[in-house]
């Protein structure tokens, strides 16, 4: 199935230079932004309260969010737990106060629920959490590069594995540039962009080799346009429908997936164009040849 009717013949590489000077923009504004407003971090990284109530009947968390909000807890976050009937309010910061004055204060400004738990997270529990998302950021951007060299050749390593630094960085300077809450389901976010714009990178760097195998003449810039044009209406339809799934999330998931959505919406975007503009012409500007993905000639000795 073909989105363009017409098999497309896009310059792609032509604004290769232009778009390295664009990303590096882009990244070194992301980098400064989070140097300077950092991230905001969500309850599971700083530490907070976690009160779960339950309703005898299904309740409207927008009625909770306003009453919650009312109380003084102007930063919590309400989201159903389980069912419809139970509710976990969780609560950033007020270290200061007790488990027991946080899950008292939370049953005065919902009179019709009843509480069931309350969870204290201690700032050291986030520091770990923090810790171990960064870790798991690196060891899939490891593992994937290992890969690609393995599967295809170190200039694709190198340039796949810049390509999946770039997108983490543009969205977490996107999420501290306009202040959003940065939480264990947004690194969840963000390690899915991971594997997705790899999936589109390598769907790239395939075609590429493919290409090199297959016509004898043309320069490692005219074949990697070939093979983005051949990938096009691929890209497009994976990228347009995963794209209309997260906007619709985006509208109606609700404040608890907002900051999920939103990475999601990034990445798709940002992962679409680097798989081309940094994956691909970078693959051509550390020294892509021919020579370098042809199978290796294997030797036989003749001899009785």
């Amino acid at each position: 199935m073909e989105f363009f009717r017409k098999k497309t013949n896009i310059d792609f590489m032509a604004l290769r230079k232009l778009a390295a000077i664009f990303s590096t923009v882009l990244v070194l504004g992301s980098i400064i932004t989070l140097a300077i407003n950092g991230l905001n971090w969500g309850l599971e990284f700083t530490g907070g309260t976690e009160v779960h109530v339950l309703y005898q009947k299904p309740v409207d968390l927008t009625e909770v969010r306003t009453l919650i909000k009312q109380a003084g807890f102007k930063d919590a976050v309400v989201q159903s737990y389980g069912t419809t009937k139970n509710v976990l309010v969780r609560i950033g910061g007020h270290q200061n106060l007790q488990k027991k004055t946080i899950g008292h204060e939370v049953i005065q400004a919902l009179p019709n629920a009843t509480l069931q738990s309350v969870n204290y997270i201690g700032p050291q529990v986030g520091k770990e959490l923090a810790t171990n998302g960064a870790l798991a950021l690196f060891i899939a951007m490891l593992g994937t590069a290992i890969y690609i060299a393995l599967r295809f050749e170190w200039r694709f390593s190198v340039s796949a594995a810049i390509s999946l630094l770039h997108d983490p960085i543009l969205i977490l300077g996107c999420f501290s540039l306009f202040h959003m809450e940065f939480d264990l389901i947004s690194l969840a976010a963000v390690l899915t962009i991971i594997g997705y714009s790899l999936n589109d990178t390598i769907v790239v760097f395939d075609r590429v080799r493919e290409n090199f195998r297959k016509y004898k003449k043309g320069t490692p810039t005219e074949v990697v346009n070939a093979s983005v044009n051949q990938t096009l209406s691929r890209t497009i339809m994976t990228s347009g429908l995963t794209l209309l799934a997260v906007v619709a999330l985006l509208i109606f998931g609700g404040p608890t997936l907002h900051g999920f959505s939103i990475a999601l919406l990034i990445g798709i975007i940002v992962g679409t164009y680097s798989s081309i503009y940094v994956a691909g012409a970078l693959a051509v500007a550390l020294g892509l040849k021919r020579e370098d993905l042809l199978p290796k000639a294997k030797f036989s000795d003749d001899r009785p």
